[in-house]
């Protein structure tokens, strides 16, 4: 699909004049995010992603609106997952709820840099060497069943080798400062333990990327449709966290669900090589439905030995 460089620099002048006015503007000072406001910037994110489907509709008709709105929900429910992790690696560094909106920004910017080279990536690659589909389907595959049976386990930062690699050039101080990453002192500087959550944020996203990118690939490897998709779902994960990382065990079926998410897009993807089209209407209902009835199931099915 032959995009005018203007579309591409309107698109990034938007993205970065919204970031800037979060961060500039609304939460120019460092305050707990309550679930009212993170709601209303979920409706935001949300209502600008479908503003920009509507406008890919107008401009590239209705099969890429389908795939971009396709690959927004997949990349938004796997960012369900994230929140998981995140919430994890807050509670190991006792970071202040005042502060974690500030990290979530910075570490979302520096995803936003990881998915785009590792989407250009790998649009390149099945564009030329189009058998590596049968290596993104069949990984697609096993991360869902993966995903199916791993137990949840703890984060440590001490085992994180890019924490441990980067101690080894600057030293950490031992407290933290307010909302600083870096902090002088007795003619030294020193990072903070807020510029350690920071590494293992940008790191576990990268870990994610690993399983994101693939899954929308198997939508679409139209560049646009990936990286736009992908850079909407991303930027709506900050509200969402602070929206549902309250609630998220009320939903203990949901990862279920995305498990099943990505072994369908897997399997999508392998059914392609073997020119077997699932067709992208089907392929969004099919998502939707796995998602929707893994949060009906977390809220009627209770918990065993819970009291009816």
């Amino acid at each position: 699909m032959g995009i005018n460089i203007y579309f591409w620099i309107g698109f990034h002048i938007f993205i970065f004049i919204m970031l800037a006015l979060d961060l500039g503007v609304f939460h120019k000072k460092s305050h707990k995010v309550p679930v009212k406001e993170a709601l209303t910037w979920s409706m935001v994110w949300i209502s600008l992603a479908l503003a920009f489907n509507f406008l890919i509709y107008l401009k590239f008709g209705k099969i890429k609106a389908l795939e971009f709105l396709t690959g927004y929900v997949i990349e938004y429910s796997l960012s369900v997952d994230n929140i998981f992790v995140f919430i994890l690696i807050f509670t190991y560094f006792a970071v202040k709820d005042e502060y974690q909106h500030r990290i979530l920004f910075w570490g979302i910017l520096g995803a936003l840099i990881m998915r785009a080279i590792f989407i250009f990536a790998g649009v390149a690659l099945i564009n030329r060497f189009h058998w590596i589909v049968l290596i993104f389907g069949g990984f697609l595959v096993y991360s869902g069943i993966h995903m199916l049976f791993q137990e949840d386990t703890a984060v440590d930062p001490d085992k994180n080798a890019v924490v441990k690699f980067f101690k080894k050039f600057l030293p950490v101080s031992d407290n933290y400062h307010g909302d600083r990453l870096f902090v002088r002192q007795n003619h030294r500087l020193y990072a903070t333990p807020l510029f350690l959550v920071l590494l293992v944020i940008e790191s576990s996203d990268l870990i994610f990327a690993v399983d994101s990118i693939p899954a929308i690939l198997a939508i679409s490897q139209d560049r646009l449709i990936v990286y736009t998709s992908n850079i909407f779902a991303i930027l709506g994960l900050r509200s969402l966290y602070f929206a549902v990382s309250g609630i998220m065990g009320f939903f203990r079926f949901l990862k279920v669900g995305l498990a099943f998410v990505l072994s369908f897009v897997g399997t999508k993807m392998l059914l392609a090589f073997f020119n077997i089209e699932i067709h992208i209407v089907l392929s969004l209902l099919i998502i939707i439905s796995i998602l929707t009835i893994s949060i009906i199931a977390s809220l009627i099915i209770k918990p065993r030995g819970e009291d009816k």
